[in-house]
Parts: structure tokens; sequence; C-alpha cells
């Protein structure tokens, strides 16, 4: 288990140039070509998961499943997304198709929340890069759509998620990027913002 702090910051479109602009005369680099990237979220009928994030509750989870369109990857992966007072970590496992028809009908069970339901996706563009030990990715054409309804809707500006080791303090994180810091979660901009049970 390796726990890593995270941060995010918001980027207008219009200023995505100047952000790479700023990476790259710090000696950052591309690590990855950029891939589109499609979540489906899940939880239970009392959006506990949803709430938990909103409130700032630890332990917490996010559960979903992720795969990656138009790539070489063709895999679906299950993924559990942790945070705790120790920072935050990930685990994954692949699961076939046959599985995921499975848990879109049926739900997954979680020890904490129950069964949970496909509720919404994500889906959007990523590039990454690194400067020394920070990661950063750079999602962009994000997009939001209800599971039942189809309903969605579509974000504007850029979403830049920076991860490093656990030992790095989030401030001194945040203070190598200049630009404006968020307490951003796509799941629950998907669930503030597409949580409709009809189309008009």
């Amino acid at each position: 288990m390796s726990f890593r702090t995270e941060e995010k910051l918001y980027i207008r479109q219009e200023n995505l140039i100047d952000f790479k602009k700023f990476i790259f005369n710090r000696s950052g680099k591309k690590i990855h070509k950029p891939r589109k990237i499609k979540s489906l979220y899940f939880d239970n009928s009392n959006l506990d998961m949803y709430n938990d994030s909103v409130e700032g509750i630890v332990p917490r989870k996010k559960i979903r499943i992720r795969n990656y369109p138009n790539s070489e990857d063709k895999k679906n992966y299950l993924e559990i997304k942790y945070s705790s007072v120790e920072g935050r970590f990930k685990t994954r496992k692949i699961i076939d198709n046959k599985t995921v028809d499975f848990y879109k009908r049926a739900g997954c069970f979680d020890n904490k929340y129950g069964v949970c339901m496909p509720n919404f996706y994500v889906t959007y563009d990523r590039e990454y890069m690194i400067i020394d030990d920070v990661r950063i990715s750079i999602d962009k054409n994000i997009k939001y759509e209800n599971f039942k309804t189809n309903y969605y809707q579509k974000e504007k500006n850029c979403i830049i998620e920076l991860k490093t080791s656990a030992d790095k303090d989030s401030d001194e994180l945040v203070n190598l990027f200049p630009f404006q810091r968020i307490r951003f979660s796509k799941y629950c901009f998907a669930v503030e913002n597409c949580n409709r049970t009809f189309i008009n």
C-alpha cells in the first residue's frame, strides 16, 4: 500500500497553453501519450460515497469501473479509491466484460456502503506529465452523464491533478504551482449537476 498526496487545480481552457509552458519551463516532460478515459461510478441508494466526499469524512471510498476507449488497452478495471488520514491510495483489478455487465445490472457490494449501483459516467481526455517527483495529469473535454437517463453536461474548463508521495506536504505541493487550487471531485460534480430522473 503506497499513500500519496493529491491536489487539484482549475484551469480555464484558454489558459491551458500557458500552463503547459509553465510545466516545460521547469523541465517538465511528457511520460505517457494522451488517451481518453471513461469511468462508471457506483454508489448506494443514499449516495453515501458522495456525501462522505462532500463532508470530507475519512476514511471514505469511491468505486468505479474504468476503461480506455480508442486505445490499445482494451481491458476493464475495477478501481477503488481510498481516502484516509494517512493519505490516498487506489486498488485496481482487471475484470472481464461479463463481470462488467453483471455489475451494471446487479451492482457491487461493499463492506462499508452495502449494495452500490452504477449511477454516472465521467469521460475525458487526459495528458500525462511530470516535474521531479510530481506527476501531473491534465483532464479536458470532460463529460458527465447520468447512467439511467443519459442526461449529460460538459465541463468547459480543465482539471489538473498533482500527485506525489505522502512525504511531501500538501501546501508545499500547491506552492510549486501558482494556479487556482480547488477541492473538486468529478463524481461529486456529476451527482450535483446530472442527477436527474428524466430528460426535458
